[in-house]
């Protein structure tokens, strides 16, 4: 079976690649028809300056939809041929202006020729399909602009593994994955403190006893994540103790944690969720700004070396 057949548009990048790579085959045959020594990828940047002298290589590159650095080698390269010349602006010598040479120019009569012969050929090329692919790449890379595929494949993965998650009220035979993920996260950034073993070594004194909770996020049938909800009032509750193995990290297991325990403790009745963190922790921060934690100077002193960041949430009923 034909590879694209098989395996579909997830192959879409792929058969956009062979699709280029086709029309950048035979547009170099169309160059040789009519005798004109040029390169098919040169043709964006040369067309440009054409069009407009003294441009400068950044605006080339905004006008063509092409990074920087690529457009300066194009530069290169046409001014190794000849075909260019670039100097350095007069208002803005940080700035480097290309035109067209002498040779440039002659060139550029012939091309236009060729260009229109071109656009009049791929316009019968596309009147012979029943879909319109240059009016489908506009809407392509509309849509790609506005959300890109990264993202979009993004959100399915994290719907599909939502699934695959199960949350999970503490029991004791989870103890040692419960002490186990979050050894691990602090040692790889700094020190297991005494504050820390005493309630990852005794989590029904320390958490449960006290009218706290520990939640767990099963996955594949692993215990790869946890967190903690320490009573500290009648209307507040810490989020603490919380990690993910790196295993399982980038998955939006720690925002399922996240959520689930802010909805216990509503359950409960709080009012207030209460973290200590570190600011060297970025994605630790990111996720704890997004689920609507808010930095504050309000919190109690911490028993934790490595805390210099207290965040709180304001729960609504």
């Amino acid at each position: 079976m034909n590879f694209f057949e098989e395996v579909g548009t997830a192959a879409l990048g792929s058969r956009l690649r062979r699709l280029n790579d086709m029309m950048t085959s035979q547009a170099a045959e169309v160059y040789s028809l009519y005798h004109v020594p040029f390169e098919p990828r040169w043709f964006p940047v040369f067309y440009t300056v054409a069009s407009a002298a003294g441009r400068h290589i950044g605006d080339i590159a905004e006008s063509i939809g092409q990074t920087h650095a690529a457009v300066s080698q194009v530069v290169k390269d046409l001014a190794k041929h000849e075909l260019v010349t670039v100097q350095r602006a007069q208002v803005d010598q940080r700035r480097s202006e290309v035109s067209l040479t002498e040779r440039g120019a002659e060139l550029w009569t012939g091309l236009q020729q060729q260009t229109t012969d071109v656009r009049q050929a791929t316009e019968e090329l596309l009147a012979e399909t029943r879909h319109n692919l240059w009016l489908a790449l506009g809407e392509m890379e509309y849509a790609l602009s506005r959300q890109s595929l990264a993202s979009r494949v993004k959100a399915i993965r994290d719907a599909r593994v939502a699934g695959e998650v199960h949350i999970l009220e503490y029991q004791p035979h989870y103890h040692p994955d419960f002490k186990r993920l979050n050894v691990e996260w602090i040692e790889r950034y700094f020190r297991v403190e005494e504050a820390d073993l005493k309630a990852l070594n005794h989590p029904d004194e320390y958490i449960l006893q006290r009218g706290g909770h520990i939640l767990l996020a099963e996955y594949h049938g692993q215990v790869v994540g946890t967190c903690a909800l320490l009573r500290m009032d009648d209307d507040t509750f810490e989020l603490a103790k919380m990690a993910v193995s790196p295993t399982a990290q980038g998955l939006g297991i720690g925002f399922r944690l996240g959520e689930a325990a802010i909805a216990k403790a509503q359950m409960l009745g709080a009012r207030r969720l209460y973290l200590e963190s570190n600011t060297k922790l970025a994605p630790a921060l990111q996720l704890y700004h997004k689920l609507g934690f808010r930095k504050t100077v309000a919190g109690q002193p911490s028993p934790y070396e490595r805390c210099n960041i207290q965040m709180e949430k304001i729960l609504t009923a």
